[in-house]
């Protein structure tokens, strides 16, 4: 037997790793996918001779696509997912646990929009009034699918201020022919007195069920909790975030100041300090469902949802020596 060897990283996996950190490859199920997909090239052209060489080729691997975005929840999750299903007595056994679960888990990527979107419209009832925050495809999946089952839904869609992530939404509801009223964030308190449902997105999901989202997404919970209104997040399992106990670990992105005050502006007014926090964090007490692929679970039972698919929290397999 030849002497050990450390592994090189693919190519494959070298040049998906740099399109990420380039940001060449955008996009949660996008980024979640392609890590998946390089791990099964690596696997499947892996010359390993003994288990423990084929393990340290899967996790050099994995270490090489983790540092290329290492905050990057749905990245990590493809990663756990694999690892958590890695299993065989030899190389062969081990190479085919890993590739059908790396093709496994790109069918339930490709597919998980539109299954979360059928489980979410069933939460929406014939002439309901949603009320929309921030531009999410999942949230919107949810509408989508309520419309082809032949519900009539109106709409209510904050603007989402600083970035106006909210026209995006507006837009795409006009083209499917909902009727839809664009308001000043402002405003969420006084309009929610005509809205059903509030459904929303997630950047990220904690293990409490606590959901870091586009800033104003905690406002709008709370106040839709004083009267009464449900609060739905509809998100894909990758948005799921194993390591943060709670939302509040979570790191929350701080945009640019010319976002809210532009230069003629900030001269006009002098210079005064300027915070412009992209994501708040909304305590799972504020939210009455978490809507994924996978079904729909209250926000304290998703902790559960976690370790099925991506395991405890322990340190990543990846990252050990």
């Amino acid at each position: 037997m030849r002497d050990y060897v450390r592994p090189m990283t693919h190519q494959r996996v070298r040049t998906v790793s740099e399109q990420i950190e380039n940001r060449d490859i955008r996009g949660t199920a996008t980024i979640a996918r392609e890590t998946a997909q390089a791990i099964e090239v690596a696997a499947d052209d892996a010359e390993a001779e003994t288990p423990a060489e084929f393990r340290e080729t899967i996790r050099v691997a994995a270490r090489t696509l983790h540092e290329a975005r290492p905050d990057d929840d749905s990245l990590s999750n493809a990663l756990r997912y694999l690892f958590k299903r890695m299993d065989g007595e030899t190389v062969a056994t081990l190479q085919e646990s890993v590739t059908s679960a790396a093709r496994r888990f790109q069918e339930n990527i490709d597919r998980a929009r539109e299954t979360l979107g059928q489980i979410g419209a069933r939460r929406l009832q014939d002439g309901d009034t949603v009320m929309v925050h921030s531009h999410s495809a999942d949230a919107l999946a949810t509408i989508e699918h309520a419309l082809e089952a032949g519900k009539e839904i109106d709409a209510i869609v904050k603007e989402t201020r600083p970035r106006k992530q909210g026209h995006i939404a507006a837009q795409q509801l006009q083209e499917w022919g909902v009727p839809t009223t664009l308001i000043v964030d402002s405003a969420a308190r006084r309009y929610l007195d005509e809205t059903d449902q509030v459904v929303v997105g997630a950047d990220s999901i904690a293990a409490d069920g606590s959901v870091v989202n586009r800033i104003g997404t905690s406002d709008l919970a709370v106040i839709a909790r004083e009267r009464g209104v449900p609060v739905t997040v509809a998100a894909q399992t990758v948005r799921l975030h194993p390591d943060s106990l709670t939302g509040h670990s979570a790191g929350i992105e701080n945009r640019p100041e010319r976002e809210v005050l532009d230069d003629a502006t900030r001269k006009q007014i002098g210079e005064v300090s300027v915070e412009n926090p992209a994501f708040d964090v909304t305590p799972a007490r504020y939210v009455d469902a978490i809507v994924t692929e996978r079904g729909q679970y209250p926000p304290e039972s998703v902790v559960t949802l976690m370790r099925e698919l991506y395991g405890g929290s322990a340190r990543d397999p990846w990252l050990e020596e």
